[in-house]
Order: structure tokens, then C-alpha cells, then sequence
């Protein structure tokens, strides 16, 4: 194990974008034994992704392995509006991540690989698929339906936990119509007036704060580009292996749903030869792989990240 790692502040562009972050090396004789780009999930995710990344990124420089993660366009030190990018426009970001860690003297260029939370797993599965020099890539906790379907099913979640805390004044049924209405709206590109006035007619049930919250004109303009996201057409295209992690007490995504959608789509003919996929669903774990009231990964967790790594 190595017990000590050199931190050290990079920058790097993406497209018209300059992008900060942080790179880890273990230290030790001779390169790492691999390399890893970590991608944050949805929102203004900085380069420890709230509090997820840190641990994740001790085990693997603890195992040896270099790591690289950087703060979103427009969140910390980077420049840009994630709010007026795409999924291409992101993946296009952890494109340039990757060139800058393999560019590293300290790093094998050809061991580089890509993790991806959440949001952060459709990202790293485009950036993947546009590329043939990619090892493996690594999703955690990605949906694999579309951001609708994703955000619908957490919001019902919400809503049921708030009727089991007693609060009845949320009607289940009626804000998920709303949020059903306020998608439809997306698609024929309604502006964020539009959007105000059908949260507005509906008296601003408070169960919805969950996905309206904090939304403004961006915002809207951001998810309703974002919402019918497939991600089947970058699993198709996938060019080298993947791990597919999953928490099963996951309550932001549509866990079974999601197995379906990739054992569909990786069954189907014309995927290369070298996309092999693997699915690991963790006990218990949580969307961020942690147990319920706890703050650390899930017990082997960590683990089976590195050894199949060491294996790829």
C-alpha cells in the first residue's frame, strides 16, 4: 500500500473552457500502475464531488493508481457555465482531463481509464465512445434511462418519504402530472415563462421543490436539452470494457430499470468485441455506494473497483 501521494493543482482546457483540478500521484518507484479520470454527477460538482471523491481517491492512490479530478465549468476555479454546455460539451471536458493525466511523465499514457457519477457516467460513456485509445471506463450509480425517467422516479421517491413523515399535504399523484407537464413543455421548448406559469397554476405544491428548487432560466434551459438523453447509442458505441456499479438502495435511480436497459442494449449485434460489460450491485449501498447512516463506501467496495482495474 502506498501511504503517502503527491497533490498537486493542474490546469488544462477543454474546448474554450480552462478547466482546474487536482492530481494525485502515489509515490513510488517507477509509474503508477494506472491512471483514472473521476467525473462528477449533476450540478455544480467541484473536483471532490461534495464529499464522494476524497475516499475514492485515497484508495486508489493508496493502491497505486494516479488520479485526476476537476471542477465542472463554472464551479470553483473553472471557467465556463456547465448551465450552457452540453453532454458532448462535458465530455469533451473529460476528454481534455484525460490527455492532461496521460501527458504526465509519472503516468503509462495507455492505462488511463474514466469513472463516472452519475451524470458524470453518461459523460465519460460519450467522451469513451468518440475515442479508440480509451483502456476501460467506469460508471457509478449512472442511470440507464434517460434523465426524465431518472428524475421522475427520485422525485416519487421524495414524495413518498414525505407522506411517511406525516406530511400529507403533498398529493403524490398531482405533482408528478405537474412534473410530467413541466417535461412535455421541455420538449416542445418551452421558455422558462412558460414553464413558471404551469408550476404557478398548479399552487406550487411543495413536493415539487425536490426538482424546482433553485431553478431558473439556465437551469431550464439546461435540463430541458438534457432530459431525453439515451444513453444506449454510447453503450452501443463503446469501444473497451466497462463496469457498471449500482447501489441497490439507490432511491435517485431507477436501479432495476437501468440493469434492463443496458443487459437490452448490450445484447444487441454490432457492439465491438472489445466492450465487454460488468455489473456489480452493491448490498445495501446507497447512490453514493455508502450504507445507510454512514459516511464511508460500502465495505468492498473500493475493493472490486481495484481489482477489476488491475485485471482490464
Amino acid at each position: 500500500m502506498v501511504e503517502t501521494a503527491e497533490m498537486h493543482d493542474v490546469t488544462f482546457t477543454g474546448g474554450t473552457v480552462r478547466l482546474a483540478g487536482v492530481l494525485g500521484l502515489p509515490e513510488q518507484t517507477g509509474p503508477a500502475r494506472a491512471g483514472v479520470v473521476l467525473v462528477g454527477g449533476s450540478g455544480p460538482s467541484d473536483r471532490d464531488n461534495d464529499t464522494f471523491f476524497p475516499p475514492l481517491r485515497r484508495h486508489l492512490l493508496d493502491a497505486g493508481i494516479a488520479v485526476l479530478s476537476y471542477d465542472k465549468r463554472g464551479v470553483g476555479t473553472s471557467s465556463g457555465d456547465w448551465r450552457a454546455s452540453t453532454l458532448t460539451d462535458l465530455a469533451a471536458d473529460a476528454a481534455a482531463a484525460l490527455d492532461c493525466l496521460r501527458s504526465r511523465p509519472e503516468v503509462t499514457a495507455d492505462t488511463v481509464g474514466l469513472f463516472g457519477h452519475s451524470e458524470g457516467g453518461w459523460v465519460v460513456l460519450r467522451a469513451a465512445t468518440a475515442r479508440d485509445d480509451i483502456p476501460w471506463v467506469v460508471t457509478n450509480s449512472c442511470p440507464g434511462v434517460s434523465p426524465a425517467v431518472q428524475e421522475r422516479h427520485a422525485l416519487a421517491h421524495h414524495l413518498r418519504q414525505m407522506h411517511a413523515n406525516g406530511q400529507t399535504d403533498t398529493d403524490t399523484d398531482s405533482t408528478l402530472a405537474l412534473y410530467d407537464r413541466l417535461v412535455e413543455a421541455g420538449r416542445r421548448d418551452a421558455d422558462f415563462a412558460t414553464a413558471v406559469r404551469l408550476v404557478d397554476a398548479a399552487g406550487r405544491p411543495p413536493g415539487l421543490a425536490y426538482f424546482w428548487a433553485g431553478m431558473d432560466e439556465p437551469l431550464w434551459t439546461f435540463l430541458k436539452r438534457k432530459q431525453d438523453h439515451d444513453p444506449a447509442p454510447d453503450l452501443l458505441g463503446l469501444r473497451c470494457p466497462h463496469l457498471a456499479f449500482f447501489g441497490s438502495e439507490d432511491r435517485l435511480v431507477p436501479v432495476a430499470d437501468s440493469l434492463l436497459a443496458l443487459g437490452a442494449t448490450v445484447c444487441r449485434a454490432g457492439r465491438s468485441s472489445r466492450a465487454s460489460l460488468t455489473v456489480e450491485v452493491v448490498p445495501g449501498a446507497d447512490h453514493r455506494m455508502r450504507l445507510p447512516h454512514t459516511t464511508q463506501p460500502a465495505p468492498g467496495y473500493l475493493d472490486k473497483l481495484t481489482r477489476w482495474i488491475d485485471r482490464t
